[in-house]
């Protein structure tokens, strides 16, 4: 199992509610895990300054999103994903779903 670790310093995400959101935080790391020849991909997102958008999330069932981001190296980062919500922590795990491209 190969893990790349990312610390990311913007990330915006999007849904049918809402379009290009970009979301204010203290610390987000994204990783990128290659295991048996799939790769798959996690962003776990600390002090979460949107509390719109972590009720939104909790209270609805669509929680799929677009997700953009920007590392801290300036690797553009963007993929399909969902968004599961801690609004008790202010923390949102994002689970990638499919490729994460590197544009």
């Amino acid at each position: 199992m190969e893990v790349e670790e990312f610390n990311l310093i913007s990330i915006t995400i999007g849904n049918n509610e809402w379009e290009n959101r970009e979301l204010h935080f203290k610390d987000a790391k994204l990783m990128l895990v290659t295991q048996y020849g799939d790769k798959l991909w996690y962003v776990d997102v600390a002090e979460l300054d949107d509390a719109e958008v972590l009720d939104w999330l909790s209270q609805n069932e669509n929680i799929r999103v677009t997700f953009d981001a920007v590392a801290d190296n300036g690797e553009r980062l963007q993929g399909a994903a969902y968004a599961h919500p801690n609004a008790a922590h202010r923390g949102l795990a994002i689970r990638g779903e499919g490729e994460l491209r590197r544009p």
